[in-house]
């Protein structure tokens, strides 16, 4: 899964354009049944999963292969 950090997207979409699941939607329009990949996006970015906090956009040193527990607990072929 590629996460967002929420408090650093500006909205420009590129995001969108590449996700191959056509599962990114901005902010105020994320469904209902996906609103807790709200919270994951930015737990991800927590102590609790990385500890990144705001890194400042994209570099070869963000890519990990830790998930949120939430995207850990679906089934293979699912995430």
């Amino acid at each position: 899964m590629m996460y967002i950090q929420p408090d650093e997207c500006i909205n420009c979409g590129i995001c969108v354009s590449v996700c191959p699941v056509e599962a990114i939607y901005e902010d105020v329009e994320v469904p209902a049944a996906e609103q807790a990949f709200v919270a994951a996006n930015v737990e991800f970015f927590s102590a609790d999963v990385t500890g990144w906090g705001k890194p400042g956009g994209t570099s070869p040193r963000h890519v990990s292969t830790l998930d949120h527990p939430l995207v850990r607990a679906f089934p293979a072929g699912k995430k």
